[in-house]
C-alpha cells in the first residue's frame, strides 16, 4: 500500500495512543504525538490520521487540524476520537458538531473508539473535575448506566480498548490507497 500518512496522537491517560499505534502499525506510516507540533510538521503528508480523547465534547489537542483546516483541506484528514463510554450514534454526532464546522464535517471522516479511564494518569486539575463530579454523581437519585459506570471507573481503572475496532479505518485507508 502506498504510504504518504502520519498519525497523530494527544492522549492524556494511554488510550488515544494505544489506537494510535495500531493504526501506524497497521499502515507502517509515520507517528507522532501531538507536542508543539505546526502546520510545517504535517503539511507534507497526503492522508492526516488524527486521534485524541474526549474530555467533555472536546477531542483533546484537535485545534492542530481545526487551526490549519483551510491548508490541509485537500488532503484525506481522518479524527478518530477515544472515550470511555459505548458509542452511541446520537451522542456522536454532537461531539463532531461541537468540534468542526458544517464545511469541516463534509470533509474530515470520523471515528470512535471505546477507550476507557484511568483517574491515576489525569493532571491534578482533571482531577479536581472528577472528584466534584464524583461527588455529584454520588448525590443522582437514580443515575444511569453511564453515570454507575463513571463512578465506579473512578475507584478502578477500565480499559475498553480492542484493536479490531480499527478495522473500519484501516479499510478505509485501503480504499484511499488503492483508489
Amino acid at each position: 500500500m502506498k504510504q504518504n500518512t502520519i498519525v497523530i496522537y494527544k492522549s492524556k491517560t494511554g488510550f488515544a495512543k494505544k489506537y494510535a499505534e495500531w493504526i501506524a502499525e497497521a499502515l507502517q506510516c509515520d507517528i507522532k504525538e501531538n507536542v508543539k507540533l505546526s502546520l510545517d510538521d504535517i503539511i507534507q503528508y497526503d492522508t492526516i490520521i488524527y486521534g485524541g480523547g474526549l474530555y467533555a465534547v472536546g477531542i483533546n489537542g484537535i485545534s492542530l487540524i481545526k487551526n490549519n483546516f483551510d491548508a490541509l483541506k485537500n488532503k484525506n484528514l481522518i479524527v478518530y476520537a477515544t472515550g470511555a463510554t459505548p458509542s452511541r450514534e446520537e451522542d456522536l454526532a454532537k461531539v463532531w458538531e461541537m468540534n468542526f464546522s458544517e464545511e469541516q464535517r463534509q470533509k474530515i471522516k470520523m471515528f470512535y473508539f471505546r477507550g476507557g479511564f484511568n483517574y491515576s494518569k489525569l493532571n491534578m486539575g482533571n482531577k479536581v473535575l472528577m472528584t466534584m463530579m464524583k461527588a455529584k454523581l454520588k448525590n443522582e437519585k437514580e443515575p444511569s448506566e453511564d453515570q454507575k459506570g463513571m463512578l465506579e471507573a473512578i475507584d478502578k481503572p477500565v480499559d475498553f480498548t480492542d484493536k479490531q475496532n480499527i478495522t473500519p479505518l484501516i479499510k478505509l485507508m485501503r480504499e484511499i490507497y488503492e483508489g
